[in-house]
This record gives C-alpha cells, structure tokens and sequence, in this order.
C-alpha cells in the first residue's frame, strides 16, 4: 500500500509542485493582513509546502505586507502583486520593494487586468519581472493570447467567481486552453479552483451561500497537459466536465484519464513552460481534497 502511494506521489509531485499561489486576502476568504500572512508563513513549514507557489498581494497593500511580515522567522518569500492602473508606477514600488527586502522577500510576478496595450505594458518590464495579462474569455480569446505572446507575456484566466453567473463554462475555459497552446503562450489561473474535480459546492464560505457548479484543479491543468500535447478542444471539454474522480488515474509515471495519458517528463515541462500556477484564497481545501482522494 505505501508503495503505492509512493509511486502514485511522482507523478502527483510532477503535476501539483508549487501550484497553488495563496491569496488569502482575496474573497471569499478575505482575511486581513496579518491572518493570511500567518497562514503563509504556516503553510511553508507544513508537509505539503511542496505544493505551494507565491503570496499573492496587491500592489498598493505592499506596506501593509512589510508591517504584517516583519516579525516572520526565516526563508525568503515569493510574491506575485496585483498591479493597478499606473503599470510604470507599480514597477518603481516593486523595484524600491525588492531593493529594500533583498534576501528575504522577492516580487518575480506581476498580474495585470484591463491593460489595452499588451506591448507598451511590455516595453517598460524590468528584467526578472514576469507579468501576467488577465484577459475575458466569453468570446474567441485568441487575438489576445497571440498579443500577449508576441509580446513576450503570459496570459490570466479566471476560473471561477462568487456568483455563478462569474464561472466561465466547459467550453470557454477550453477555448482558452487550446488558445494557449497553439500560441505557446504560458498561463495562470485564478479563483474557483478550490477542489481537484469538477462538482458542486458552495460559492462563499456564508453558510446561507448559493451553489454551483465548480471546475477542479486537476480537470483544469490535466487539459492543459493534453492541450500541450495536441488534444482538440471537444475532448478539453470533456476532461473539464469530468466529474468521477475514478477517471483520473495516477501511476508512477505517468496520469491517464480516460483513453488519454501524459507521462511525467511531459507533465514537467507541461508546469514548469505552459500551466503555471493557481490562485487560491485557500491552501487548506485543496490539500485537504487530495488527501482524501489518497493522492498525498
């Protein structure tokens, strides 16, 4: 039995290492400072530290970040900020940021909604800045995935809401997915993403909250793994709607669902050059899932 586990946690390993970026400050959490960079600093030194990616902060709360994390013990945090509408501005706070936490805390990600000019936003990107280009996916998101690629950016996607009329569908989120792919255009996701697979659940953590219909995480990056590898936007939308946790098989080398499999190496390179990373405002949910699923 616990060779099995060891042996299904490889390729485990190779699909979720440093997937969830926390944003614990964002709803439906929506904790205070010092709460979620308590959090952070905890979910650092758990078990599952594997799985976690950057602290997401906006831009303008950068202060606010440095008085709540003055106190924190040790290891040098990752953050990605939430730019505003002054994108030279935000770049002289993160720099002078980056200059005055050296060694402790580094900003290496910026994500960016509303931005009309992907290429003079580019223009003025430091070296060692990554910037991340949200864009709406309710119509043919193409002509702006191939702007943000030729521009040299990656691209947002959200992937969920706290109203269901903000889910995108099956059918959006894989357009987006097969855009990417063809564009070779990098991406990261945010919201919704909360469970490993497709089901209903509530959308707030208000025990009065309304339900929907929620994508998974790993219906989400298992396609874009296939999308990587040439799958056709139909079949995407079926992996997105899976929703039998049966149908993903984990092995030691590779993950298969249903008649499609992509094996570790792929799965590496599908991460480290493609699927980036989620936010999230819980870590505890998705780790919670996988462990239940026998998964970690």
């Amino acid at each position: 039995f616990y060779f099995l586990l060891f042996t299904m946690f490889l390729s485990t390993q190779a699909l979720l290492s440093g997937l969830i970026d926390y944003a614990g400050l964002f709803p439906p959490a929506g904790l205070g400072m010092e709460a979620a960079v308590a959090n952070y600093a905890r979910y650092l030194r758990s078990p599952e530290a594997w799985m976690l990616g950057r602290f997401i902060v906006p831009v303008s709360r950068l202060a606010e970040f440095e008085t709540a994390a003055a106190s924190v013990d040790g290891g040098s945090w990752r953050l990605s900020v939430l730019g505003g509408d002054d994108i030279r501005a935000d770049i002289d706070r993160i720099e002078a940021f980056n200059a005055e936490n050296a060694g402790r805390f580094e900003i290496d990600v910026i994500e960016l909604k509303g931005v009309s000019d992907v290429q003079a936003a580019m223009d003025v990107m430091p070296a060692g800045l990554t910037p991340y280009f949200e864009i709406p996916i309710g119509k043919d998101p193409t002509d702006p995935v191939r702007a943000i690629g030729e521009a040299g950016g990656r691209a947002k996607v959200r992937t969920g809401a706290v109203t269901s009329d903000g889910i995108p569908s099956s059918g959006e989120l894989a357009r987006f997915i097969r855009a990417c792919a063809e564009e070779d255009v990098a991406f990261k996701a945010t919201a919704g993403l909360h469970h490993p697979v497709r089901a209903t659940f509530r959308l707030t953590y208000d025990p009065d909250s309304d339900s929907a219909m929620m994508h998974g995480f790993l219906n989400v990056f298992l396609a874009a793994a296939f999308a990587y590898n040439g799958l056709e936007t139909e079949r995407l939308v079926e992996v997105l709607e899976e929703t039998s946790t049966e149908a993903f098989v984990f092995e030691s080398g590779s993950i298969s669902w249903r008649d499609q499999m992509t094996v570790r190496g792929q799965l590496r390179v599908t991460r480290s050059e493609f699927a980036i990373a989620f936010g999230s405002c819980s870590f505890e949910e998705p780790v919670d899932d996988l462990k239940r699923m026998n998964l970690i």
